[in-house]
């Protein structure tokens, strides 16, 4: 390669779970410019689709992700007033920087948006973490995923599942690259800082107000820890209802449970009337949303882990701790127990989650690494792209 080659690539974040995948490209990007035979120049665009800008920017802070180098400003909305808004805002972002790549993570409305400005302006496409599927249509991410992975010309997937789906649908092989998990990326590079906290500390400082002085808890070694904001669990009154009475007339005789309360799922608790009986719950804890170190923190540490969100899923496979997984179906069938994972879906019926909790509260932990879960994800896909744009010249002799 000539040593004048240059790149430029622009990549999206557009809500809270697209931090932790972009953080380690980032830092791929920077280590690959130190040594690397061409010169990528990266351009950070946020849309701003999260819900709470300031907790944008604390993810920013505590991954030591860059401020963006442009920040669309979308806010909240309908899904198409998101997905329309961003796309307007982000074309004006392609005419501008002209990139060679557009790289998105995830799926959420950032993620399709940007996919089609992408195609529609004749720009390359990559999407990391694709060919994640559930099967369910009724769910937005899996339709931003559906069209992101047809459109992409480079489409990344964390495990062999995932390019599995992909061959089936018609994607030809040669635009698979299997790089491992993201993810686990920013795990491996935050163990550490997350160990160093203290779950007293973690409680004292996050306990929600009104709510019971943590010191006066006892807290054991064992506790459960919970995360709960899917409409599918918090938006029927009696779904959310049913939980509710399970976790605090059972699962708290067991042990304690420490709930980090989603803004929605305490504005659904509020509106049905369950705000004061868990507020009131004797053995369990009530938290506002926690950092991801935090988090992580809680999660090395939990007995059992009780959640509906997907990277929690995936973290519970690597770090061990047994999981149930409030949903039907997952877009992550690696992290199940039939894959060698942590986690087992119990969807939302009580009758479900009490068998499952049940069989798993004995259990100890397993940890389980899927192959090139290894912390070198975000290196593999800066090579590939660079790879892919730069192909290697055939010297004197080869065949081309």
């Amino acid at each position: 390669m000539n040593s004048a080659e240059k790149m430029k690539i622009v990549s999206i974040v557009g809500a809270r779970p697209n931090f932790m995948k972009i953080a380690p490209f980032i830092r791929a990007i920077e280590e690959y410019n130190q040594n690397g035979q061409v010169k990528i120049e990266h351009v950070l665009v946020h849309t701003g689709q999260h819900y709470d800008d300031n907790m944008s920017k604390a993810f920013f802070e505590a991954l030591n992700i860059p401020e963006a180098d442009i920040n669309l400003g979308i806010g909240s909305g309908t899904h198409a007033e998101q997905v329309g808004q961003t796309m307007i805002a982000f074309e004006k972002v392609v005419w501008q920087e002209k990139p060679d790549w557009i790289v998105v993570v995830g799926d959420v409305n950032a993620t399709c948006a940007c996919s089609i400005t992408a195609k529609k302006e004749n720009v390359r496409l990559a999407h990391i973490e694709a060919g994640l599927r559930s099967r369910d249509m009724t769910m937005p991410e899996e339709v931003n995923r559906l069209v992101t992975d047809r459109l992409s010309d480079l489409l990344f997937t964390p495990d062999r599942l995932s390019g599995e789906n992909l061959l089936d649908e018609g994607i030809s092989g040669e635009k698979i690259k299997f790089v491992g998990n993201i993810m686990i990326d920013t795990l491996e590079a935050q163990r550490k800082k997350a160990a160093e906290l203290t779950i007293e500390d973690i409680l004292r400082t996050n306990c929600m107000e009104g709510h019971i002085d943590v010191r006066s808890i006892g807290l054991s070694s064992d506790f459960a820890l919970l995360t709960l904001h899917r409409p599918s669990n918090v938006d029927d009154p009696a779904v959310l209802t049913d939980i509710v009475h399970f976790l605090t007339n059972e699962l708290t005789k067991d042990m304690k449970l420490i709930w980090t309360v989603h803004p929605r799922t305490e504005k659904q608790l509020k509106a049905f009337g369950l705000w004061h009986k868990v507020l009131s719950a004797d053995g369990l804890i009530l938290l506002n949303p926690l950092g991801y170190h935090e988090l992580l923190r809680l999660n090395m540490a939990a007995k059992i882990v009780l959640t509906d969100s997907g990277g929690l899923q995936e973290e519970c496979c690597v770090l061990g701790t047994p999981c149930l997984t409030f949903r039907w179906n997952t877009e992550r069938p690696i992290t199940l127990r039939e894959h060698g994972g942590a986690s087992v879906l119990v969807g939302n019926d009580v009758g479900h989650i009490r068998i499952g909790y049940s069989q798993m509260r004995q259990e100890n932990r397993a940890p389980s690494r899927p192959e090139l879960w290894d912390g070198k994800t975000a290196a593999r896909i800066v090579q590939a792209l660079v790879s892919d744009q730069f192909p290697k010249k055939p010297s004197t002799g080869e065949i081309p």
